[in-house]
């Protein structure tokens, strides 16, 4: 498996929680804790799936995917977030290239969903 995933999250503990069950899979992890720091990783590596949560610092996840969406464009996108219920996840399921999953989750339905929104883009 050579996908590489790029995780922009301002909690230390999530984005080592996220970089340890993706690793060991064989995916290549690159993390970031701002959009500033996100953007620098995307001058370094173009990644095929970006992970983030719905709010960056004090801005909405999804502006900080179509401002990293300017850098890259077509960046598929998986939010990562509490206290969604089923009509958010569907409504940002529907829009192009961002795919929800609501947390808490156990590693492998992580894994899964990771492998699933890869699979999906690819054939995109």
């Amino acid at each position: 498996m050579n996908e590489t995933i790029l995780i922009l999250d301002s909690d230390p503990i999530m984005r080592a929680a996220l970089r340890d069950a993706l690793q060991p899979e064989g995916y290549l992890v690159i993390t970031a804790s701002d959009l500033g720091a996100a953007v620098d990783r995307l001058n370094e590596v173009e990644p095929d799936l970006l992970i983030i949560r719905p709010y960056i610092n004090s801005m909405s996840g999804h502006l900080a995917a179509d401002y990293l969406r300017t850098k890259d464009p077509g960046l598929p996108v998986l939010v990562v977030a509490g206290l969604m219920d089923d009509d958010r996840v569907n409504v940002q399921n529907s829009i192009r290239h961002f795919h929800a999953f609501p947390k808490s989750f156990e590693r492998d339905e992580l894994l899964a969903e990771v492998k699933t929104v890869l699979e999906h883009e690819a054939g995109a």
